[in-house]
């Protein structure tokens, strides 16, 4: 797949989803949008990138601690709705601008602080989207990292990866801790910190949210009905097949 093709389905994706991802639960709240506020607190001078926004809560939760934030997305929808919300909700310190993730339209250390949250598994370079964080965040600077993550077992990783493929064909990687590591060492961030949590997902919300075809959600619930006893057991596969997933954020800095 071309990156143009890959692009296009990424946009075909979210775009039409907008509202649905500012109002999702799942997206609103969470233990990692606190630690990412907090640690915005205490840079309250600070610019800040939010890296693949999506419906921009990271944005909505950083914006009211720091100087300045910039939400960055592909879908120009989403930035619209994005921008809508920050008006309703006084943030006149956030501003939307479009692009993608390798292709940073920013200066060399241009922000005191990187956010990213739920986007890099989209991202079809994820070592050139890291590099690229890496280069507009300032010496001495903090990046901020939460997503999905694959359990590294092979068995595991293959019926995760397949689950978020069928779900959300704009799906890349959900990349294990390992291989995070090794793609922020390269990127040349040095590790602050790592906190693994367990993300619950209720299924008839998760696949509604994307609007994954019909076809598609009868074939994830075959999947998950046919699932190992050791797959089962570790996403948590409940009999209305909601499971649990694997999360981690993860804090980083640039040396300087």
């Amino acid at each position: 797949m071309t990156a143009s093709t890959h692009d296009a389905a990424v946009d075909r994706q979210f775009s039409p989803r907008a509202t649905a991802y500012l109002t999702s639960a799942v997206h609103a709240q969470g233990e990692d949008l606190l630690q990412m506020a907090g640690i915005a607190r205490q840079h309250p001078d600070a610019r800040v990138l939010d890296l693949g926004c999506g419906g921009g809560h990271v944005s909505f939760h950083v914006a009211p601690e720091v100087k300045h934030v910039t939400a960055y997305d592909l879908s120009q929808q989403m930035l619209d709705v994005v921008a809508g919300e920050a008006a309703k909700r006084g943030l006149a310190n956030l501003a939307t601008c479009q692009g993608k993730a390798e292709y940073l339209p920013f200066a060399d250390g241009e922000f005191d602080l990187v956010m990213s949250r739920y986007s890099t598994h989209h991202w079809q370079d994820a070592g050139r989207g890291l590099r690229e964080a890496f280069r507009v965040l300032k010496p001495g600077g903090i990046a901020v990292f939460a997503d999905v993550v694959s359990p590294g077992e092979p068995l595991l990783d293959t019926w995760l990866q397949t689950i978020e493929v069928l779900r959300d064909t704009s799906h890349v990687r959900d990349y294990s801790v390992a291989e995070w590591t090794r793609m922020l060492t390269e990127a040349g961030f040095t590790l602050q910190g790592l906190v693994p949590r367990r993300l619950p997902l209720e299924f008839q919300t998760w696949v509604t949210r994307m609007r994954t075809p019909d076809t598609l959600v009868a074939g994830l619930r075959h999947m998950f009905g046919i699932a190992p006893d050791v797959v089962r057991a570790h996403f948590d596969v409940q009999e209305d097949s909601s499971f649990t997933s694997d999360t981690a954020t993860i804090v980083v800095k640039k040396p300087g």
